[in-house]
């Protein structure tokens, strides 16, 4: 049996690559990308397939069809049904089907390809003056052959309507290779026109038969999405054949392409924000705001935006948008609204006018999806009840009743949605873990099916019923109508090879669980994980799949990072989903077999750059670059690592052993020899490698005290300089001007000596090995001497930061180490908690110590980046105030330098490290005017513009210094004066 299903499996493999002129992949990391979307539900497939076009998507189907092998169309995989896994072929349509065909503005209508990603429709269609009006939360990376599929919706459906609203013609192939063109309209027979004989005769003799019963038996409110749409073939809606097949969730055909409305946007747009005092309160007078003709009415309450700045005081909120002619009539418009609003129970409101002020709102609510996976005490929430949608007038003691339910099976969550539609989000606390949990998630289900059908609703308002809601379709149809679903499947798919198990003859809601193959107890592992009680699994569960990481460009003003190898390579295995999905089929076992030994894995997480950007942008909290420190230690353990490991991953030590050689090193590196050294060090050809400084900062530092003498204590408050090593033996300019800057704000800035200090004695001998916040270490997995070198920095800063004295760290990365990865990997050592505390930023520092403190004047704008570890660990709030108190105007870019410390500097890295520069700092730093002030904090972020730009950039520190002068000091020669102590010792 087994050789039989091996030959199967590989005449299917030979036959479909024969056939195909895309991708075909039957390896196992392709696979474990695509076995999870981003519901509850897993399964594995047999292969993946990236068509070129429809002939490739006719040829695929044909080799399924003849093997009996069913198939999956697959867009952006951010479903939250379930309807995107399958277990036979999956069509991935995002690599090549992703092109607008045409545009028409004057007909209003664009023609596209399954893979197109809805925001890239949208950019086209906004030069114009139009857009397409459904827009998911995630506009950015879903594809309209998915939102066709599900029939998707958005927060601007009262508005504009569901998908089916905006779909004119689609083109399909069914799973027996027939051509469809399905539009609105009959021919001479009064059958649906576009189809070939057999469906045409079929379809009219099914509606023709069951007219009654599609005339009675579906509810009337906006947000019906479950079932098949079979109402729309009635004579009297025009027998519209598009409208019935979207939504369909690939279970009668394969879309090919399809021609869709666009609307005309308004000219200016306002953001009312009213406020509640809960959610109750706002549910019920949702409603009463459609007659002012809202673009939007979205709810949301306090447990899911919690300390969100711009909002008016109260408990919940409804975000409701209002268009106008012009910005004056829009807020005019906006204005009446919160008055009629204040009138029937809104607490308070504002109105939000400037663009970046809503796009910041709206963010919170786009990023739902993910932040309400965790409950306000960190305990996980799922999809599952994710959109059940009532007639907008019963939103209210629907939440009552369904509040209730909840309290009656001893669960919790967060809604949030489409108030103004009815239609209500929700993630639930359920255990789909153990057996008497999965019992309570499905006793759960077909009470609260009960209650929505009593409420005159629909199982699905948004996403479709995949597997999550199909089972209790009879609850809101009843058997007979179901029974006319089956029948039009069975017209549609005889064999039954499209999305088997979807919509009808489905599978239980509670099988396939994504959770079930996953280990049942904590996997050892180094870091402490303390958002996730220590246990990795859990750890990589919070990925469930919105796939915001997926986004290809950002936004204006966006200042996110996550997730540049994405949006260098445009593979789903470089991105934050696709390495979670790798990690949780490793700890399955079941495609990924070789546990931490994983090739699958460690090839996905090679391009990772350890930005940290995931662990702020996404929604969820993954936190890649943690886990692929993980992965990386256990994977190397006992085995000889890459040579960049060695290399650059040592760097501190190399460093201090190299400085007092710098001049002859410095001298060799322009050598020929040169080469040779990166070869053997795994450098990347291509970059050139630094000068090391002649003179350290802590040489000069040292040097300094003896030569002027130390600041009186009493002059200014105590803070421990950080010496990093970058900026120690890279950058030693950006410590000395942090010096002047720290003293000229009354600041007593003081370094740590480099033994560990002894209570009541001297120190312990001067050489020794260099302080360091261990980054290096963690980036290339090398956790044991990590742990070894921040033990060290623990045991000598341990008691300087007793008294709470503050250290200041010039470089983001060091400080992000400092702040996370220490305390993560000595999660018993309570010193290691409180430096972590201790660590603050140059700005952090100016700001918190120095209030007073007025920087010099400047008057010029700026450009440059935000270190992508400041974005995602340590904000640069601070950082923006303090460039307006200097006056450097304007904003710096998001993303990431791509040369992230060691990633760039590896071999094989160099053309993923510039498309990473090339995303946004490179074109900003390009596009500013003359006599902008380029910054850029992290040395990694200087060097990527010394080496691929022509502007350099300097840190803030060496900005401010400059404008308040040189200080006139001794220069320093002679021997290492490193490690002279000087701070109390507590």
């Amino acid at each position: 049996m087994a050789d039989r299903t091996e030959t199967e499996k590989r005449n299917l493999a030979k036959e479909l690559a024969a056939a195909v002129r895309g991708e075909v992949s039957f390896a196992a990391a392709d696979r474990a990308l695509v076995t999870m979307d981003a519901s509850n539900y897993r399964r594995v497939p047999r292969a993946v397939v990236a068509p070129l076009d429809a002939e490739d998507v006719a040829a695929a189907l044909r080799v399924c069809r003849e093997h009996g092998v069913p198939v999956v169309p697959r867009g952006a995989g951010t479903s939250i049904a379930g309807q995107a896994t399958g277990v036979g072929v999956v069509l991935d349509f995002t690599r090549h089907m992703r092109r607008i065909v045409s545009l028409d503005p004057a007909a209003r209508t664009a023609v596209v390809q399954p893979g197109v990603i809805l925001d890239d429709l949208r950019a086209a269609a906004g030069k114009y003056g139009l857009t397409f009006g459904p827009d998911p939360s995630t506009h950015s990376r879903c594809t309209l052959g998915g939102m066709i599929g599900n029939n998707s919706c958005g927060s601007h459906s009262v508005a504009w309507g569901t998908t089916a609203d905006s779909v004119h013609e689609l083109e399909l192939l069914t799973y027996g290779g027939e051509r469809v063109r399905a539009g609105r309209g009959t021919g001479p027979t009064g059958a649906p026109t576009g189809l070939p004989p057999r469906l045409r005769d079929g379809v009219k003799a099914l509606v023709d038969a069951e007219l009654a019963l599609l005339r009675t038996g579906y509810p009337d409110l906006p947000r019906r999405i479950s079932g098949y749409a079979l109402d729309a073939l009635l004579p009297e809606k025009g027998t519209d054949l598009a409208r019935a097949l979207t939504g369909s969730e690939g279970t009668l055909g394969v879309l090919t392409e399809a021609t869709v409305r666009l609307v005309e946007t308004p000219a200016a747009r306002v953001l009312a924000v009213l406020a509640y005092p809960d959610e109750s309160a706002a549910a019920e007078a949702a409603h009463t705001l459609l007659p002012h003709r809202p673009m939007t009415v979205e709810g949301m309450a306090a447990d899911l935006v919690g300390d969100a700045a711009g909002l008016p005081k109260g408990g919940a909120w409804l975000f409701v948008e209002m268009g106008g002619a012009s910005p004056g009539e829009a807020a005019a418009r906006a204005e009446a609204l919160c008055r009629a609003a204040a009138a029937d129970g809104s607490t308070d409101h504002t109105v939000v006018t400037d663009p970046a002020g809503q796009r910041a709102l709206w963010r919170i609510r786009e990023d739902a999806s993910g932040t309400a996976t965790r409950m306000p005490d960190g305990s996980e929430a799922w999809p599952g009840w994710e959109d059940c949608a009532v007639p907008p007038a019963q939103l209210g003691p629907y939440l009552r009743d369904f509040r209730a339910l909840l309290t009656q099976h001893g669960l919790r969550g967060t809604p949030y949605g489409h108030f103004g539609d009815g239609c209500i989000h929700i993630r639930i606390d359920f255990d789909l873990l153990t057996a008497p949990g999965i019992r309570r998630f499905r006793d759960f289900s077909h009470d609260l099916g009960d209650l929505v059908v009593a409420h005159g609703g629909s199982l699905s308002g948004e996403h479709g019923d995949g597997q999550a809601r199909a089972e209790l379709l009879p609850k809101m149809y009843g058997p007979e109508l179901v029974g006319v679903f089956e029948q039009f499947k069975a017209l549609w798919d005889p064999a039954a090879g499209l999305n088997p198990g979807m919509l009808v003859h489905p599978a239980r809601l509670d099988e396939n669980l994504r959770f079930a193959p996953l280990p049942k107890g904590p996997v050892p592992v180094e870091f402490g994980y303390p958002h996730d009680n220590g246990d990795f699994s859990a750890a990589v569960r919070r990925c469930v799949g919105v796939a915001k990481c997926r986004n290809t460009t950002t936004g204006p003003g966006s200042a996110d990072v996550m997730c540049p190898s994405f949006r260098a390579t445009g593979e789903e295995q470089h991105s934050t989903r696709g390495r979670a999905r790798l990690l949780h089929e490793m700890l399955a076992g079941e495609v990924i077999t070789d546990g931490w030994q994983s090739p699958e894995v460690r090839d996905a997480l090679d391009l990772c750059l350890s930005c940290k950007g995931c662990r702020s942008d996404c929604p969820v909290g993954v936190d890649m670059a943690t886990y692929k420190a993980e992965f990386l230690h256990h994977h190397y353990e006992g085995r000889l690592r890459p040579a960049a490991h060695y290399s650059m991953g040592r760097l501190p030590q190399w460093l201090h052993t190299a400085a007092p050689l710098a001049p002859a090193l410095n001298a060799l590196a322009r050598t020929p020899l040169a080469a040779l050294g990166k070869r053997l060090g795994g450098i990347a050809p291509e970059r050139p490698i630094p000068t090391l400084a002649t003179e350290t900062f802590s040489h000069w530092w040292w040097h300094r005290r003896r030569t002027t003498g130390a600041p009186d204590p009493a002059s200014g408050r105590t803070v421990v300089l950080w010496p990093d090593t970058f900026t120690n033996h890279l950058s030693p300019q950006v410590g000395r001007s942090a010096v002047r800057v720290l003293e000229a704000a009354g600041l007593r800035p003081l370094l740590p000596p480099t033994a560990p200090l002894r209570t009541g004695a001297a120190p312990l001998p001067r050489r020794h090995r260099p302080l360091c916040c261990g980054l290096t270490y963690v980036s290339t997995g090398q956790l044991d001497q990590a742990r070894a070198v921040m033990r060290r920095t623990v045991d000598v800063l341990g008691p300087l930061l007793q008294d709470g004295r503050p250290l200041v760290v010039l470089e983001p990365s060091c400080a992000a180490a400092l702040r996370t990865d220490l305390p993560e990997l000595l999660p018993d050592d309570p010193r290691a908690a409180q430096l972590a505390t201790s660590v603050r930023t140059f700005a952090q520092a100016l700001e918190e110590l120095a209030p007073d403190w007025r920087p010099p004047r400047l008057d010029r704008p700026v450009a440059g980046q935000t270190h992508c570890h400041q974005h995602a660990v340590l904000g640069d709030a601070a950082d923006r105030r303090l460039r307006e108190r200097a006056g450097l105007t304007g904003s710096l870019t998001g993303g990431c330098c791509g040369l992230a410390g060691n990633f760039g500097f590896e071999r094989g890295h160099y053309e993923v490290s510039v498309a990473c520069a090339e995303d946004q700092l490179l074109p900003a730093v390009r596009e500013a005017p003359e006599g902008t002030e380029v910054l850029a904090d992290g040395f990694s972020c200087r060097t990527q513009l010394d080496q691929l730009g022509d502007r350099p950039g300097r840190h803030l520190a060496e900005v401010l210094a400059e404008a308040l002068g040189e200080e006139t000091s001794p220069g320093a020669e002679g021997p290492d004066a490193e490690g002279e102590p000087d701070l109390p010792r507590g």
